[in-house]
């Protein structure tokens, strides 16, 4: 009760201060109060409800007592108190912990694994999903570099998601995606098991790494692939190289449009998001964290999630129960959302657990 009495002052201050004039002065600032006061506002207004419907119970009980409005009392009542119930719990749900990155943007890296070209193909299959996926949620994609091959396929694919909750709805993507099905190029109707490794990276606040341009190798150079009108006739590529020929060297590659400044900047934006993300879980193996790391090497034994097409299925490996399977032909039109529910679901149900027993621990 304490913590929703200090979220509903933090929005009542944060109500306030949108309209003060000095935060429309601050970009930065108003955005920062526009995004808690979204974050807030499902809070807030369960809690409104909650102290409507206590009244109404108050009232309602009242009229227990009358012979005549007992009978339709008594189901006001009910109906009252089992919605009082379901804002409870949903409340539980808000006040559970949220990932800092949720509404970030994120740089997403599809790389072609285990398969060879039928898994660069798979490649772009994910790309097509995940496009449609974030166009579904008003998310912007950008793509910034690919490694495209004669097949159709890309042994890797960078691109940009832009907007509102963009990690949050890519978040359960990390990992090795396998696919099952029979090859365009194979003749005897065998069916194949390839990877893709998939890598979501929230972008990095400038106070959130420091990225040291003095580190950093600029390479200017003509953009490859089938570009448009002007794009492939000017040095516009740009390759950003972190720490050459060291262990920790990092490599990346801009070749989004002809702007060679646009894609300088870019390209450090990324670099930027990988170091945050090199960071990040070198904290988490320094802390022992049991997250393990978001992309292993590829292998096959290494999933998160199975697309086999003969049974036109998709299954999810972190799920348990019916819960896990979803149709193929959907999910692979970009319908992830109910994958996505899942997921989310299961890591609340996780966490609830884990406050019950640190509860209990703390009475004992």
């Amino acid at each position: 009760m304490s913590r929703l009495d200090e979220l509903a002052a933090e929005f009542g201050k944060v109500e306030r201060a949108l309209g003060d004039p000095a935060a429309l002065a601050d970009p930065r600032e108003y955005a920062r109060l526009t995004r808690r006061h979204r974050e807030l506002l499902p809070l807030v207004t369960l809690l409104r409800e909650r102290d409507g419907l206590e009244g109404d119970l108050t009232g309602a009980r009242e009229l227990l007592t009358d012979p005549d409005m007992r009978e339709l009392a008594t189901g006001e009542v009910q109906a009252l108190e089992a919605r009082l119930a379901e804002i409870e719990s949903d409340l539980v749900v808000l006040l559970l912990p949220t990932d800092p990155d949720d509404n970030k943007d994120v740089i997403l890296e599809l790389r072609a694994g285990a398969g060879g070209a039928e898994a660069g193909l798979f490649v772009m299959d994910l790309l097509r999903m995940y496009t449609r996926y974030a166009e579904g949620l008003g998310l912007k994609v950008t793509v910034l570099d690919a490694s495209e091959s004669d097949l159709g396929g890309a042994s890797k694919v960078v691109a940009e998601i832009t907007g509102d909750g963009a990690f949050r709805a890519f978040r359960w993507e990390r990992g090795v995606h396998r696919v099952q099905r029979v090859p365009a190029t194979e003749s005897q109707g065998r069916i194949h098991t390839s990877t893709v490794t998939v890598a979501v990276l929230p972008e990095a606040d400038t106070e959130e790494v420091q990225l040291d341009l003095s580190e950093v190798r600029i390479d200017v150079f003509r953009s490859q692939g089938a570009g448009g009108q002007g794009v492939n006739t000017t040095d516009s590529a740009v390759r950003a190289v972190y720490r050459a020929g060291t262990p920790d060297e990092i490599m990346v590659v801009c070749q989004d449009g002809r702007s060679q400044i646009k894609n300088r900047e870019k390209a450090l934006q990324v670099l930027a998001a990988r170091l945050a993300e090199r960071e990040r879980i070198a904290r988490e193996e320094r802390e022992r964290s049991d997250r393990a790391a978001q992309v292993g090497s590829g292998d096959r034994s290494e999933k998160i999630r199975t697309y086999n097409y003969p049974q036109n299925r998709v299954t999810d490996h972190r799920l348990e129960g019916e819960g896990k399977n979803h149709p193929l032909d959907s999910v692979i039109a970009g319908a992830l959302g109910p994958v996505v529910a899942n997921l989310a679901r299961a890591q609340r149900e996780l966490q609830l657990l884990q406050m019950g027993e640190e509860g209990q621990h703390g009475a004992a």
